[in-house]
């Protein structure tokens, strides 16, 4: 089973209470979720969110004891305005999200995720949309996937990788992970540390199939507008693209009140207006990684809203 990284730094800071309104936007197999709703006594409504049709079905098998208090969305947590709307809730007192896939998705070879077992090329979350990684891969532009390799991936060698692709596919489409991991291997490289070769190619390709820069942005803002006086944001990310849009975006709403050269003082930053509970990232624990070292890159950062905006 899956396990939730971070879990108690995240309730800890997320302080759940009995009554409360939350958010998990990406429900997963349920594990941040339960221990949630532990919190809340029974008492409350919880709002899970996936755009995985799979998770929110196992999700919603763990999740059942807690009865009519629990309502399961199939959405990107980008739409979450839309989703709290349907059940009629306007503001909520805690948001949760984890960036990360989870253990079942990168274990069904036929999601096509991973390298570590042949399956077919495609990394979608939600399968019911039309992209898949190969569509990209047999269809975009060298140029096009140079920038997709190097600002999505951080690949180095993000054009080597695109050049081969595009030789690769001339002669027969790209259709399986097994495949393009040997193709980019043989242009990136040897191992780097514990990272495959084909670990930075893989993560572009799934960030672009799922637009996953785009909806973090709009969930993160969408979420800070939801939020009620007081309410909490937790989001956990697993590589440096998403902490850096988390970081920035929760340290743009922190603002600050900068002195006017005519006297007097302003407000320099978004609204509303958000306070850092943790300037650093939270990180896992020696404890946690020895149980689980799918945990050593996440960062956990959160940030509440200010009881009022002056």
């Amino acid at each position: 089973m899956h396990q939730p990284v971070l879990l108690t730094e995240t309730v800890e800071r997320l302080q759940p209470r009995p009554g409360g309104v939350y958010i998990d936007g990406t429900l997963g197999s349920g594990g941040h979720a339960e221990a949630i709703l532990k919190a809340m006594e029974g008492q409350g409504l919880f709002i899970g969110i996936d755009r995985d049709p799979e998770a929110l079905a196992r999700a919603g098998a763990r999740l059942a004891p807690y009865g009519e208090g629990v309502r399961l969305v199939h959405a990107n947590f980008a739409e979450m305005a839309d989703a709290v709307r349907e059940v009629g809730v306007t503001q909520v007192d805690g948001i949760m999200m984890d960036l990360g896939l989870s253990s079942n998705q990168i274990g069904t070879p036929e999601r096509g995720f991973s390298f570590q077992d042949d399956g077919p090329l495609d990394m979608r979350m939600d399968p019911t949309r039309p992209v898949t990684a190969a569509t990209l891969v047999n269809e975009l532009s060298e140029t096009e996937l140079t920038e997709c390799f190097r600002e999505l991936g951080e690949e180095r060698r993000a054009r080597s990788a695109a050049k081969a692709i595009v030789r690769e596919r001339g002669e027969t489409p790209i259709r399986t992970t097994g495949r393009l991991a040997e193709i980019v291997s043989k242009v990136v490289g040897g191992r780097r540390g514990r990272i495959h070769p084909a670990t930075r190619v893989f993560q572009a390709l799934r960030m672009r199939v799922n637009e996953e820069v785009e909806s973090l942005r709009e969930g993160v803002e969408t979420g800070i507008e939801l939020l009620a006086p007081g309410g909490r944001m937790a989001v956990i990310s697993f590589h440096s693209i998403e902490d850096r849009i988390v970081k920035h975006c929760f340290a743009d709403h922190a603002g600050r009140m900068v002195s006017l050269a005519a006297g007097g003082e302003a407000w320099e930053g978004r609204e509303p207006r958000m306070t850092r509970i943790t300037r650093k990232p939270v990180m896992a624990s020696e404890a946690e990684l020895a149980e689980n070292p799918r945990a050593r890159s996440a960062k956990l950062r959160v940030a509440e809203r200010l009881r009022s905006d002056h």
